[in-house]
């Protein structure tokens, strides 16, 4: 009993490592570094061998990682299941054998034609993103999985925006399943995580590498990730000026809205001037009493100079709002003339020149940027960029604002 407890993959695997259910002809699992993709391949196609499965495909960015990975690895078909279960890897014929008579054909993504003629009930395909050739190698194995009643075929990978993958996440009969690095923490070393999150936690590469997400930038949308990586920056912050921009919800009513409250800072003189975005403070849905209470509360712990709100929503009642919570605060209302993206655009001009860093990661302004102007951002309030907009609109373009003035 406890020795088929030990081999039972349904028991140890976590939801992400199982094979989807219902009717599907590609399963994409995408992963973080070390979370569990191989794993999950292999005992997948363990699992189809002891249903009777008498063919199958093993499809590696190279031969070498296909041997390393898919068949030898602490993870690999050759380590899984009884030892009596085992298959025998005939290095010369690149193939292996398990004992009921499966084989397991192994085939390298820089030969793509390697795949024509042979034909298969099934396949497991590694690290889709970092093939040489994805699309024609993927096209010519789905031609060649024409046997049994079923053929499937599944991806581990950790994701690339390259775009083979963005056209596969769109095909019809692909369902997806995702897991991150930090979701197999037990099987890895204790200091790895922490080491990797002290690194890239928040970047872009950590986002990809670590979370397993397909990040990439919407065709229309102002910023790309490329401009926030770049204007990201561990320097340190000594700015001449700070203020706390606000783009509140609707004064007065409760709304899924969030309230926008970025905090930035910026020093030098002419067109040496630079901007710094210092905090994000937004959240949401957020009543009027919380949202001003959050203000103040960014207002004071970083020392700002003053409040910039928009009052197209509220007008003056936007000040009264947070005056109410702190009487004498220097609020400075701007009321919006032109279009969010008309607005927007000087503002992206100054990230691509480098006069706009950012002090820290701040993950879900970055998808807002990355998505504002585009078709896929939909109607969605973009409440974190019109901030940021009015914050580096008042620290660089218009002239100076007000003096900071504290209550006495």
């Amino acid at each position: 009993m406890c020795r088929a407890l030990l081999h039972d993959w349904h028991f140890w695997a976590r939801d992400p490592q199982l094979p989807p259910e219902g009717d599907w002809d590609i399963w994409l699992f995408l992963g973080g570094r070390g979370a569990g993709k191989t794993r999950a391949g292999a005992e997948w196609v363990r699992e189809l061998i002891g249903k009777g499965v008498g063919r199958i495909a093993l499809i590696a960015p190279t031969l070498s990682d296909a041997r390393e990975v898919m068949v030898s690895g602490p993870s690999g078909l050759l380590r899984l299941g009884p030892k009596d279960s085992w298959p025998v890897y005939e290095a010369s014929r690149r193939r292996l054998s398990w004992p009921n008579g499966a084989k397991g054909y192994v085939f390298s993504a820089e030969d793509p034609d390697s795949l024509r003629g042979p034909q298969f009930e099934a396949a497991w395909a590694d690290e889709f993103a970092a093939w040489s050739y994805p699309q024609e190698t993927l096209d010519t194995l789905m031609m060649g999985l024409r046997l049994g009643d079923f053929p499937r075929l599944m991806m581990t990978t950790t994701p690339r925006p390259i775009p083979a993958l963005k056209a596969l996440v769109k095909r019809p009969g692909v369902v997806m399943t995702r897991s991150a690095t930090h979701d197999n923490a037990v099987n890895l070393a204790d200091r790895f995580l922490p080491a990797m999150e002290a690194a890239y936690g928040g970047s872009l590469l950590g986002r990809q590498e670590l979370e397993g997400l397909l990040i990439e930038d919407p065709q229309g949308a102002l910023w790309t990730r490329r401009d926030i990586e770049n204007a990201c920056t561990a320097d340190p912050v000594d700015p001449q000026r700070i203020i706390v921009a606000v783009d509140p919800p609707a004064t007065g009513h409760d709304r899924s809205d969030e309230c926008g409250i970025i905090v930035a800072g910026a020093s030098g003189e002419g067109s040496d001037r630079t901007a710094r975005v210092l905090a994000d403070r937004s959240f949401g849905p957020a009543k009027p009493s919380a949202w001003a209470e959050a203000v103040v509360a960014a207002y004071d712990g970083l020392e700002a100079d003053c409040i910039v709100a928009e009052s197209n929503q509220g007008g003056d009642m936007v000040a009264a709002v947070m005056k109410a919570v702190r009487p004498g605060l220097p609020v400075k209302l701007v009321r919006a003339s032109r279009g969010k993206r008309a607005r927007a655009e000087p503002v992206a001009a100054l990230y691509s020149v480098g006069r706009v860093r950012h002090a820290g990661r701040f993950p879900a302004l970055e998808d807002q940027m990355c998505a504002f102007g585009s078709p896929e951002a939909g109607s969605q309030s973009p409440d974190r960029v019109d901030a940021l907009v009015w914050a580096i609109t008042d620290l660089l373009i218009t002239p100076r604002g007000l003096p900071r003035l504290r209550p006495l």
